[in-house]
């Protein structure tokens, strides 16, 4: 399944990417972290390596790690504000649970590889 953006995620991710002075697109992964187990890590990417999977949403890049991927396929991704603080919010499919602050979770059993 692909990963999706809103309209203001490809926005902030588009204009990151030019005040950067480039870039190939915005990287996710997850990493083992947290009271629940998994938190999203993101960064922006100059390369697309070989063991990434790439998706485009509204004429913008994002690049999944494989090892990430089963726990991220078919999310939607949007950028929030919330008075001073702004983040990427992602709705993913595979989520089982997350922990009381939010910042991490747990997948799915049929997720787990």
């Amino acid at each position: 399944m692909p990963i999706t953006l809103t309209e203001n995620a490809a926005k902030h991710i588009q204009q990151q990417l030019t005040m950067r002075g480039g870039g190939a697109a915005l990287r996710i992964g997850i990493k083992k972290s947290g009271c629940s187990g998994f938190s999203y890590t993101f960064d922006y990417a100059d390369n697309i390596n070989t063991d990434d999977q790439l998706f485009e949403s509204l004429k913008t890049k994002i690049v999944v790690d494989t090892e990430s991927l089963p726990y991220l396929d078919g999310s939607h991704i949007d950028f929030i504000r919330e008075g001073l603080n702004c983040t990427f919010k992602l709705i993913n499919p595979n989520i089982d649970n997350t922990c009381g602050c939010g910042d991490s979770f747990s997948v799915k059993e049929s997720v787990k590889i």
